[in-house]
C-alpha cells in the first residue's frame, strides 16, 4: 500500500508532458490486444465438438473409407476449435459416403503406355445434430488429383495411394471451412 501511494506521489509530481506520455502509452498498450486472425467461426452455438464415424464406401476401391475418414479427423483434430469426439459425446456427426472413384489415363508415351492418371472421386456428407437434426448437407462433392504412372506396380500403388490421399486432404479442408465459415 505504501508502495502504491509512493507511486501517486511520483507520478502527480511529474511535469505534464511526462503524464501526458506515460498515460498515452498506458492506453496504447491497453488497446493492443493479441487475437488468433483466422479463427472466426460461423457454427450455431453449442456445437463444440464433432464426431466423424468411418466413412460409407459405394465404390470399388478397398479401403478408400479410411483414407478419407482418417483425412478428415486428422484435419479437424488439427484445427481444434471443434473438438472430435466419439459420437455418443459429439455435439455433431459428419456423416460422409464416397460414391464414386474413377481412374483413368490422361497421358500417354509414344509406346501408347499412360504416363499419368487422373482420379475423380465424389462423395456426399452431412453434419447432424445429436438429436438427429440435419444441419445441412454436401452433395456431389468432387475432387480431381492426379499421379504419375509406373512400369513398376508397387510404385504405381504408392502414387495412387498418395493421390487419394491429398483428395482426401482437399475435401476434408474444404468441410472444414463450411463447417467453421459458411454455416
Amino acid at each position: 500500500m505504501i508502495e502504491l501511494l509512493e507511486l501517486t506521489k511520483e507520478i502527480l509530481l511529474m511535469p505534464f508532458w511526462k503524464k501526458l506520455f506515460s498515460i498515452f502509452c498506458i492506453v496504447l498498450l491497453g488497446g493492443c490486444g493479441y487475437q488468433m486472425v483466422g479463427k472466426e467461426t460461423h457454427v450455431p452455438p453449442g456445437l463444440t465438438s464433432v464426431a466423424i464415424p468411418t466413412f460409407v464406401n459405394q465404390t470399388f476401391e478397398p479401403g478408400i473409407e479410411v483414407l478419407f475418414t482418417q483425412a478428415f479427423l486428422k484435419g479437424f483434430i488439427q484445427d481444434r476449435r471443434a473438438k472430435v469426439v466419439d459420437r455418443k459425446e459429439a455435439d455433431s456427426v459428419l456423416e460422409g459416403m464416397i460414391k464414386s472413384l474413377e481412374i483413368s489415363s490422361v497421358s500417354y508415351d509414344r509406346s501408347n503406355l499412360a504416363l499419368e492418371y487422373q482420379i475423380n472421386v465424389v462423395m456426399d456428407l452431412m453434419l447432424k445434430k445429436r438429436s438427429g437434426e440435419i444441419l445441412w448437407r454436401e452433395k456431389d462433392l468432387a475432387e480431381r488429383t492426379w499421379y504419375r504412372a509406373s512400369s513398376n506396380a508397387l510404385i504405381n500403388e504408392a502414387n495412387k495411394a498418395a493421390a487419394l490421399q491429398q483428395a482426401g486432404r482437399s475435401m476434408a479442408e474444404r468441410i472444414r471451412n463450411r463447417f467453421f465459415y459458411d454455416f
